[in-house]
């Protein structure tokens, strides 16, 4: 069983970028599909970004399309959400997940989850 711990987030500015991390603990993420999702109060948690196991393959929410990148170093068990041109809409906790598919945007597919990290951003 794998764990996953996220960290990178924090309160910023409308414009600002964060880089999110996502540590897999016990386990190897060459094995998974991960995917990124996050949860604004009062809303159900969305996909925001999702990359296949072998990193080949990605996809992106078009809210986030061409702002938000999602990428992963295999040998440091580690997946990483890059974040530019926030906006004040995309403050929500950010989940990291990991799926045994090769690649998927559903959420229900993903079995393993961090414990989230928060993003705010101000106007």
């Amino acid at each position: 069983q794998v764990q996953l711990a996220e960290s990178g987030g924090g309160l910023v500015q409308a414009g600002d970028s964060l880089r999110l991390s996502c540590e897999a603990i016990g386990g190897t993420t060459s094995n998974f599909g991960m995917g990124w999702f996050r949860q604004a109060p009062g809303k159900e948690r969305e996909v925001v970004a999702v990359i296949s196991r072998t990193g080949s393959r990605s996809y992106h929410h078009p809210t986030v399309e061409g702002r938000f990148t999602s990428s992963r170093d295999d040998a440091n068990n580690a997946v990483y959400l890059q974040m530019n041109s926030l906006e004040p809409e995309d403050t929500a906790d950010y989940y990291c997940a990991a799926t045994h598919l090769f690649i998927s945007t559903l959420r229900g597919n993903y079995e393993y989850w961090g414990q989230g990290t928060q993003v705010t951003v101000s106007s």
